[in-house]
Parts: structure tokens; sequence; C-alpha cells
């Protein structure tokens, strides 16, 4: 892959609220040949800030979407529905995936994702691997009992140039802003008055305790303390990729990296049924299925080869009758979490055997 730039954290978010404000270049298109696009996830940089509290995003439902060289729309829909590979002729294609959408200043509502540039050869595969990272920023206040006495019936607001938010002195959650200009107001009595201002990052979290000085201070008025320990923008950690165990469902391995640790047993892994009717040359993608002895899962659901997959043995008894799709075809691609051993090969590929638990989402 050539990548053409890695855009900034501001222009990153330039590009999720408008689609006119791309800024790679593009290049006459010589080569008539069709390319492919392949879009991974790169299991070792699925990170957001330590900082947050909010539920780990699923990849597979990021919203992914892909412009061509003359500024159409190749896709738009969620990532784990998309083609594994995609025709695209020779250009430069501009890739968004995102979490969800984020326009305005909410309460726990952190944004993951990537933005990337790629050109596209003619007659060949271009491999882009995207990232997880936090895109918003967020801020925390933390009121002292001494300000809530000064100003009882005094309102902070958080302001942003696209919205606001009321945090009340109780307020827990955090509150996430695009990155740019933040300011902390105080409106008391018919008064706005504005504390600080401070310019968020991507990926910044910033906690501000706000007190007021006794009544024996010579100085009064109120008191700004920045943590600037909780400003989480170079400790990540991972979701979904290096350190996962698999000792519980919150920290199961994902298809790529159970296909990583051949040998592990009674671990959890976690993926999308696929398929089923496995034999030693191929896999069903497509109902109706013959077999109930076995499933493929895969990362995302629109998977359709078989070495994107991991294969899967049902024994006899409750965890057959659950997933098999002979019985249960309503169970193609959803989502599962199965607790077994990871095997080097079953019917070709990586697999599990000895299942002894399962949780279908």
């Amino acid at each position: 892959m050539r990548l053409i730039s890695k855009l900034t954290a501001a222009a990153l978010t330039a590009f999720i609220t408008t689609a006119a404000t791309k800024s790679c270049s593009t290049y006459e298109v010589r080569d008539d040949r069709t390319g492919e696009l392949r879009l991974h996830f790169s299991e070792a940089s699925y990170s957001e800030t330590k900082a947050l509290s909010e539920e780990i995003p699923d990849t597979s439902e990021f919203l992914l979407e892909i412009t061509g060289p003359d500024g159409e729309s190749i896709y738009s829909g969620t990532f784990g529905d998309s083609p594994e590979s995609i025709p695209a002729k020779a250009g430069t294609y501009y890739i968004s995936v995102r979490s969800g959408n984020f326009s305005r200043p909410a309460f726990s509502s952190p944004l993951f994702g990537d933005e990337q540039c790629v050109s596209v050869s003619g007659g060949k595969a271009t491999d882009v691997w995207l990232t997880c990272g936090q895109i918003n920023s967020g801020v925390r206040l933390r009121t002292g009992s001494d300000f809530l006495t000064s100003h009882p019936d005094g309102v902070l607001v958080l302001k942003a140039e696209n919205g606001s938010l009321m945090y009340s002195y109780s307020e827990k959650r955090t509150a996430y802003f695009n990155p740019g200009n933040v300011s902390l107001v105080l409106s008391e009595g018919g008064n706005d008055r504005t504390l600080f201002t401070r310019v968020l990052r991507a990926r910044e979290i910033l906690t501000v305790k706000v007190s007021a000085p006794s009544s024996t201070s010579p100085t009064g008025g109120v008191h700004i303390q920045i943590d600037t320990a909780r400003i989480w923008t170079e400790e990540d950690y991972t979701i979904g990729g290096g350190q996962n165990s698999g000792t519980e469902t919150d920290d199961a391995m994902s298809v790529a990296q159970a296909k990583e640790n051949i040998g592990a047993e009674s671990v959890w892994i976690y993926g999308y049924i696929v398929g089923g009717d496995l034999t030693s040359s191929g896999i069903s993608f497509e109902p109706p299925f013959k077999s109930g002895t076995n499933i493929a899962i895969a990362s995302r659901t629109s998977v359709s080869s078989k070495e994107s997959c991991m294969s899967v043995q049902l024994p006899k008894g409750d965890v057959r009758d659950a997933l098999n799709l002979v019985d249960n075809p309503s169970n193609l691609k959803r989502k599962v979490y199965i607790k077994g051993d990871i095997v080097d090969a079953y019917y070709g590929i990586p697999g599990i055997k000895n299942i002894s638990d399962f949780i279908i989402k």
C-alpha cells in the first residue's frame, strides 16, 4: 500500500463533518486494469483512552465510507458487511471508518475510528490497515464542596463552537467534544463568566477541579486546577488485540488472535458465524445448510473465503443444538463467543474443538 497522507486529528474531524475537505491529491488514471482494495482492522491498534469507562466498540459495526477518484461513493455501510475485496480502478481512494456519528457535544459519547487516503494500482491488490483510535476529546469536571457553598445557584456550562453542555455539580460522566476550543462558563444571577478556555486535542481527556477559596481568602473568586495526570494522550490499552488472554468473555480473543495462539486450551474466542458444511476443500457460506456438526466463524460478517475463517467443531448436546445452522439458520451472521481449545487444523484451517461454553449475541 502506498499511503498518500495520514491526516491530523483536526483534519480527521473535519472530514467527518464534511466530505468536501478531503486533502489527498488525485492523479490522472493511466491504467485501465482493475485493482483491489482489501480493508482490515489492525488487531494490535484497537486503542482507547485509559480515562474512559464506556463500553468498548465493536469494530464490525463501525461506519465505513469509501470514496473513489472521481468523488463517487464506492461503499457506504458497516465495516462488517463490507466485502473482503473491493474491485477498484487505478486512482486515489478516501477511506473513513468511525464508531458512530458525532456532531455536537454529548455525554458518554467517545468516537473512535480512522481516515486514510490510499493509491490503488491497476492489476494489484492494496491492503489497508485501519486503526481504532479515539477521534474526539473529553472533559470531566470535579466541583469541590467549597464551590458548592459559594455558588449554590450557579450553573456550569461547557461551551464549544458547535454546541454546549450544562454540567451539574453532581455530574460524573465525561463530556465529549470535537477537538478545538472548549470554555468553562459559570452562569449566575443572569451573568455569564468564562472561567477558562482550553484547546483540546483528539484523544485528550481533561479533568478539571473547580473550587472557591474560603471567605477569609484575600483573593476570593473561583480557583481552577487542571489535573495533567488525567490527560491520557499517550497511554493506551488494546482492544481485541495483542494482550487478550481469553480467560473471560470480556477478554476474548478475536479470530486473528486465536490463529496466533494455537494450542491454547479452554479459552474464549469471539467472531461471526459466516458458514458451515465444512469439507477439506471448502465452506458453504449460503443456506440451506446440510451438516449440523460444524460451523465457520470469522472477524466480519462479509467473509467468504475459507482462509479468513476458523472452523468450529460442534459436539453433541446443547452446543450443537444451539449453534448448528441446519436447525438454526438465523444464526448466520450473528456474533458468538465460544470457549474451547484452539487447534492447528480442523478441515484444513485453524479451528476450535472441545467447546465447553458459548454465548450468542
